[in-house]
């Protein structure tokens, strides 16, 4: 049997071959002189040569068939389904297998599981699947089920030089994604479907569906909210569902509890009322539980809760945060605000925000010299989480809130928000670029590997931290022991480079950074002082990790620390005891750095940053006698405010970022370099706007503003202009509602008269619950109502800010997702299941709906055959028509050679009669043949040569008769001459054959009246 097959790209050329006739028709005529057998050949090959050239124009391809089969198991592993049958999918797939997969043919056999996102388990191949305790893919993110990623997925890893089929265990409960849709295309492409139910229990549901809350809701005013809670369980025959419904509100961070009841839930939906009023304006998030009193009556918990979110706008807020460590520095500044009818509310930096809810009750936020990092201890330290600078950041840019940030000695690079979201909303960078500033830190870290749990990728974690929070103009060096001993990381024996023009590589090495077990601390120690001495640095600082098993640093090196200033700061890690720590705390007690105990890595980044924040120190600038700050340009927000400014002692210095909508608006004369001299600069950041005041409020620097006489309304005007638009939003209205997996947001416009508002220019923007920007286009649907709407495919606070126009105060609310769709359903998506089966694959026949899997597993499951046929062969095309080319133009040259080579073909019979010793007559015949060839040449060969004898003769007198010059040569010609000897005439013969030939090439040349 042939093992493959031809195919044709484009078979219309194959009409060509009719021209085959026509070729044998004129070969057979044209090439009669070449015999009978040599003008076969000659038409054998020109009719290969034709062929092969039509076959090469039609695309000719080689297909092999193959009945090889590839299956792939779908496992959903969403939250819907029980754990218990999870791991008996897996079982299934294992045994299932094993017994159907055909070794000889070299099936093939894969996993892919899926909830919200698909993995490939296990990836096709061509042998049983081994024995897994359990799934290591997708451990995260089961809360919905995504069967079209996974779809798309197992087509993607199949071969298609096999026969193809998917095999689904699901409970048909997709929530994102079309399934359908993908399953037709899979289809088109061969692939069969069988789908493997998973039954879910028919037990008892109760489903917390939402909190209802009014639209406008006004200070004071009484308004009642409904929870509303879905029964599906039969209450005719289990009777209604008991339990308890807990209602709590959250504003600030601050949680009351406003219900809390015993109910009774019958059969469908259940609604029950809140009355409630709202005394302040804020952001209020509403939750509402209900717990019953048996685990029977509900099957799933995680949908028995729901939120909601409203805000209530009042007057102007602001929330202020301080340093926990100088609370009372700007408590004039909140004084000042509150007299111009400005609500402040201070937090100070170990009590910060928890979401973004929390942002909303708020107009602007202010930052007051408050650091990133705060604390002297381990235990004490607090920080900004990258989250939280991200909600102070989107709660601008997304949502148009203010955001200030005023100086001190811990404030912008000197505090550690460096290479930070903040660094990027604000009008200047916190990194000097200038290298007339002498702003120049230099620091050193030695790593040594620690015992602690997961020691080497803290260490690594921490470094880049370190790195991270360094300025272009530090200077930074990494020290590590390996098996050469101590090295530095980069930078050779100096160690320290500059980090502008090497940070990336820094962070690269530092990823690579395999640190060893260091045996003693001094001769790391001591590179590390000569390295940090040879550094033009004005702030000189070494810290050292370690868990204390190194040896003591001589004395010798420890002074030298000290002679040079160098400071070091020690952290210990999971140390062995009393003595390895006291051998760490005192190097840092001894050159006047910081010592730190901690047990969990995650503490670790957070003393790294506040260590890097010393190198940072250079970037306080205060000249002596301080400098009288100067209006530069003439901004709205300055309208009113006295132009002779009064002094200040000191600031930190900035870079003003390189745009023309950064707006310097003061500027000290000092130092030098006007980009580095920024006092204040505002711009706009998205939908919001953002300041800086590099200076301090009058605690420290700015001590000449407390008795300015336009400290107040500088300052109010300054937060004002800041803060998001509070004015009266007329007679909009914003609404929100979740449906089919989508938020969708209506707002309604009217103007004064009460008529609609057409073709207004919203803008709106939203965030998800990461505080990812999501795409919102709010279009017209009636007369004054326009609507938009955003996926909701994640549980939590989505936030909405539309602007209804230029001037207009924005419209801000909030949406809750409290769960995923996967947790609203509670029976087998029976007809998704028979509609993905059904769909029939090219060439193949339908799938089928394999008998339920159970708890147990049931050999009906067990021998239904994955592995059978009813699919189309699998076909692999290659494309043959360079080679049928290459044949034509070979066979060609063979053509050419039949017909103008004559190759004898006797001498094979003579030779194999001379082998057999006989004689044949035929060589006797051949023999005499020749010999009177032979004697025919010889004597047609004298015949000439007596001829052109005979022509030789010698001249005589000339008769004067009148005879024709041909007489006189004939008689000559014949007869003899005197004086000459007398030659025998020869018997005539007659003309030549080659006379004769010429006679008749003459006469056919002469033309007709020719005499």
């Amino acid at each position: 049997m042939i093992p493959f097959q031809l195919g044709f790209d484009h078979p219309a050329y194959l009409w060509l071959l009719l021209g085959l006739p026509l070729l044998w028709w004129a070969g057979f005529r044209s090439l009669g002189a070449l015999g009978r057998f040599r003008r076969i050949l000659a038409i054998s090959f020109r009719t290969i040569v034709w062929t092969g050239v039509v076959l090469a124009l039609a695309g000719v391809q080689l297909i092999w068939v193959s009945d090889r089969v590839t299956v792939m198991y779908l496992l959903d592993q969403s939250e819907s389904i029980p754990r218990i049958k999870r791991q008996v999918m897996l079982d299934y797939v294992i045994r299932n297998v094993r017994r159907h997969r055909d070794g000889q043919r070299e099936d093939r056999a894969g996993i892919v599981v899926f909830g919200r996102d698909a993995s490939i388990e296990v990836p096709p191949f061509d042998d049983d699947i081994p024995p897994l305790r359990r799934l290591e893919s997708l451990r995260d993110r089961t809360d919905a089920t995504n069967l079209e990623s996974a779809l798309n997925l197992a087509q993607a890893s199949m071969s298609e030089d096999t026969s193809r089929r998917i095999v689904i265990v699901t409970d048909g409960n997709e929530n994102i994604g079309q399934a359908r849709k993908l399953a037709r295309r899979a289809a088109e492409s061969g692939i069969g479907i069988d789908v493997v139910p998973v039954r879910l229990d028919a037990k008892s549901e109760v489903l917390l569906e939402k909190i209802d809350l009014p639209e406008n809701i006004r200070k004071g005013q009484p308004f009642e909210a409904r929870v509303v809670i879905s029964n599906y369980s039969d209450a005719s025959a289990t009777g209604p569902v008991e339990g308890r419904l807990r209602v709590k509100q959250n504003v600030g961070g601050e949680e009351s509890l406003l219900l809390e009841q015993s109910i009774s839930l019958d059969a469908g939906k259940n609604v029950f009322p809140l009355r409630h009023t709202i005394e302040q304006p804020a952001a209020y998030t509403y939750e509402a539980e209900f717990v019953p009193d048996t685990d029977e009556d509900d099957g799933i918990r995680q949908n028995n809760s729901a939120t909601a979110y409203t805000y209530v706008r009042g007057k102007g807020r602001v929330l202020m945060i301080e340093d926990k460590t100088r609370l009372g520095d700007f408590d004039l500044l909140i004084e000042t605000l509150r007299d111009n009818n400005i609500e402040v509310v201070a937090m100070p930096s170990d009590e910060l925000f928890g979401s973004l809810a929390e942002l909303q009750a708020y107009d602007a936020v202010i930052l007051a010299g408050v650091p990133r990092v705060a604390g002297e201890t381990s235990d004490m330290i607090s920080s900004f989480t990258d989250e939280q600078i991200e909600m102070l950041v989107r709660n601008t840019q997304q949502l148009g809130a203010g955001l200030l940030m005023i100086g001190g000695p811990e404030s912008f690079g000197a505090g550690g928000w460096t290479g930070t979201e903040i660094e990027k909303a604000m009008p200047v960078d916190f990194k000097i670029r200038n290298s007339k500033v002498q702003a120049v830190g230099a620091l050193a870290c030695i790593m040594h590997a620690s015992e602690m749990a997961e020691g080497n990728y803290w260490q690594k974690k921490i470094a880049g931290a370190a790195v991270e929070q360094l300025g272009p103009a530090d200077y930074a060096g990494v020290l590590h022991w390996s098996m050469n001993g101590d090295t530095w990381l980069w930078g050779g024996k100096n160690g320290l480079l500059e980090v502008g023009p090497n940070r990336k590589a820094m962070l690269a090495a530092i990823g690579r950074m395999t640190p060893g077990d260091m045996p003693q601390f001094d001769p790391a120690m001591k590179m590390a002082v000569a390295g940090l001495t040879r550094t033009p640095a004005s702030i000189k600082h070494c810290i050292i990790i370690s868990d204390g098993d190194p040896s003591d640093p001589s004395p010798a090196t420890i002074s030298s620390f000290k002679k040079n200033n160098v400071t070091i700061s020690t952290v210990a890690v999971a140390s062995h005891g009393l003595t390895e720590s006291r051998r760490l705390q005192q190097i840092a007690q001894a050159t006047g750095g910081k010592y730190y105990a901690v047990r969990d890595g995650r503490a670790l980044p957070k003393i790294f940053q506040r260590e890097a924040r010393r190198v940072s120190r250079p970037l306080v600038y205060e000249p002596p006698g301080g400098a009288v700050p100067e209006i530069i340009f003439p901004h709205a927000m300055l309208d009113g405010v006295d132009r002779v400014l009064p002094n200040i002692n000191g600031f930190v210095l900035t870079q003003t970022k390189d745009s023309p909508l950064a707006q310097v608006l003061i500027q000290s004369p000092k130092p030098d370099s006007p980009e580095n001299a920024t006092v204040l600069a505002v711009w706009t950041y998205g939908l919001g706007r953002t300041a800086v005041m590099t200076t301090d409020a009058g605690a420290r620097w700015a001590a000449d503003w407390t008795s300015w006489g336009g400290y107040e309304k500088f300052y109010s005007q300054l937060v004002r202009w800041l803060m998001r638009p509070t004015g009266d939003t007329g007679k909009f209205s914003i609404a929100t509602q979740v449906r089919d997996g989508e938020v969708q947001v209506v707002v309604s416009a009217l103007d004064q008269d009460d008529s609609f508002l057409n073709f207004l220019d919203i803008n709106a923007s939203a965030l998800d619950p990461r505080l990812k920007p999501i795409a919102l286009r709010m279009r017209q649907a009636a007369p004054g109502r326009y609507v938009g709407s955003f996926p909701a495919d994640e549980a939590g606070s989505y936030f909405v800010n539309v602007t209804p126009g230029p001037g207009a105060s924005p419209l801000t609310t909030g949406v809750t997702v409290p769960y995923s769709d996967e947790f609203r359903v509670r029976e087998t998506n029976q007809a998704l299941i028979e509609s993905l089966a059904s769909i029939k694959p090219r060439g193949g026949e339908a799938g089928q709906v394999a008998p339920p899997l159970e708890i147990q597993l049931s050999e009906a499951l067990i021998d239904t055959n994955a592995f059978r046929g009813g699919l189309a062969l699998a076909r692999s095309f290659r494309d043959a028509w360079p080679w049928f080319v290459l044949a034509s133009c070979g066979l060609f040259l063979g053509d050419v050679f039949v017909r103008r080579v004559a190759i004898p073909f006797d001498w094979v019979h003579r030779t194999i009669h001379r082998i057999r010793g006989k004689s044949t007559a035929s060589e006797s015949v051949a023999t005499t043949r020749l010999d009177a060839l032979r004697k025919s040449k010889d004597s047609l060969s004298d015949s000439l040569e007596r001829r052109r004898t005979s022509v030789r003769f010698e001249p005589s007198a000339v008769d004067t008769t009148d005879n024709t010059s041909e007489t006189t040569f004939a008689d000559s010609a014949t007869g003899p001459q005197s004086g000459k000897p007398n030659i025998e005439p020869q018997p005539d013969e007659g003309p030549s054959y080659t006379e004769r030939l010429l006679e008749a090439k003459r006469r056919a040349k002469k033309k007709p009246g020719d005499t």
